[in-house]
């Protein structure tokens, strides 16, 4: 007798998602624009850098190193960088979302 299960596609293997493939993706423009700006700038890169600049005021107040306080707060910058360059590259992005990605890695830089 033949179930219903019996009629779905079987997967061959079932593999986790190789290391690279988050940043391979956007890099070559394999993920939406819109998911890219809103959940991985605006949202994620948001709280990454607010997460940073906290722990970074954290290590202030705690007497630890200027330059320790700097890395700390600095640390996500190369995501930001790449986050934004990523956007660039997608296709079919509307001018208006370029000019708030600028702002926006502006204010991450220096807030």
């Amino acid at each position: 007798m033949v179930g219903p299960m019996d009629r779905l596609p079987r997967q061959s293997h079932m593999s986790p998602t190789p290391p690279g493939n988050f940043f391979s993706r956007r890099w070559n423009g394999e993920v939406p624009w819109t998911l890219l700006f809103w959940r991985d700038m605006l949202g994620v890169g948001t709280a990454i850098n607010l997460a940073a600049t906290f722990v970074a005021l954290i290590a202030a107040i705690n007497g630890a190193e200027t330059a320790v306080v700097a890395l700390l707060h600095f640390a996500p910058l190369p995501y930001n960088f790449f986050l934004f360059a990523a956007l660039l590259r997608a296709p079919r992005r509307p001018p208006v979302t370029t000019a708030v990605a600028a702002a926006w890695l502006v204010v991450v830089l220096f807030v």
